[in-house]
């Protein structure tokens, strides 16, 4: 089995700290990354939906620059919506802006009652490109 290594962003956001939980785990070349949510840096909720959409795939690049890959390396993903039916639109015009041209990665979306005061969330699962460097 691989060894496990917690990746964090150089501006680490204040839900990893209160909740305990690592933004991403590296495991040989796959890179875990864990729901990203449009937090701000104090860890609440960016109020605008567009918004909060924006700063999830914001952290969510940030968390993959600090392992070495970035959203073409990005094979699968989980977004979860608190109201899809209206949502959709909104997340998929953050979402084509920036992940861009096919081919796409894998997709799957999940309607959720409650995402602890967010109403949107990402997760992802990614392949590191060889020789990115392991952070120090």
């Amino acid at each position: 089995m691989s060894d496990r290594e917690a990746i964090f962003p150089a501006n680490r956001h204040a839900l990893y700290e209160a909740h305990g939980y690592s933004a991403a785990i590296r495991s040989g070349d796959l890179l875990f990354v864990s729901g990203q949510v449009g937090s701000r840096d104090d860890g609440s909720p960016e109020p605008d939906f567009g918004q909060q959409v924006q700063r999830a795939f914001d952290n969510l690049q940030a968390v993959l620059k600090a392992a070495g890959c970035g959203l073409r390396d990005v094979v699968d993903v989980t977004t979860f919506h608190t109201d899809p039916e209206n949502q959709l639109g909104t997340v998929m015009a953050v979402r084509q802006k920036v992940i861009g041209e096919p081919p796409y990665p894998n997709w799957t979306a999940v309607g959720v009652t409650w995402l602890a005061g967010f109403d949107f969330e990402i997760k992802v699962i990614a392949r590191i490109p060889a020789g990115a460097a392991a952070p120090a």
